[in-house]
């Protein structure tokens, strides 16, 4: 009887990419191997759907979102906030996205985020 054997996220992202296969989703399905692809996408906030497809090369969105949060979450990237200190890249970035309401992140938006060398695009 032959079982199947499973292709490893790794081996999947390699096949898809090539040469051309970029840090971040290495470690993104490094991840996905060492634990499952279902828990990598809830730490992340993405869809497992999401995490395949990136992984596959196959996510017809931008990657960059889903780039910083990789950087932020799993590679634990950081950035100089001029305004806090070092925080998560992905942290960073959820406040230049809270435009709306109070609290710190509303604050740093104001203050700041609309010009920082870190807002997302620059």
């Amino acid at each position: 009887m032959n079982a199947a054997v499973k292709t490893s996220c790794l081996d999947k992202a390699r096949l898809a990419w090539g040469g051309d296969l970029p840090d971040w989703v290495e470690v993104l399905a490094q991840a996905c191997d060492a634990s499952s692809q279902a828990q990598i996408a809830n730490k992340i906030g993405k869809s497992k759907a999401t995490v395949s497809l990136v992984l596959t090369r196959q996510y017809n969105a931008g990657l960059n979102a889903i780039e910083q949060t990789v950087r932020g979450i799993l590679m634990e990237a950081t950035v100089a906030c001029p305004v806090v200190g070092d925080i998560a890249l992905d942290q960073c970035h959820r406040n230049q996205r809270n435009t709306s309401g109070q609290g710190l992140e509303r604050k740093l938006f104001q203050a700041h985020c609309r010009t920082c060398r870190h807002r997302r695009g620059n």
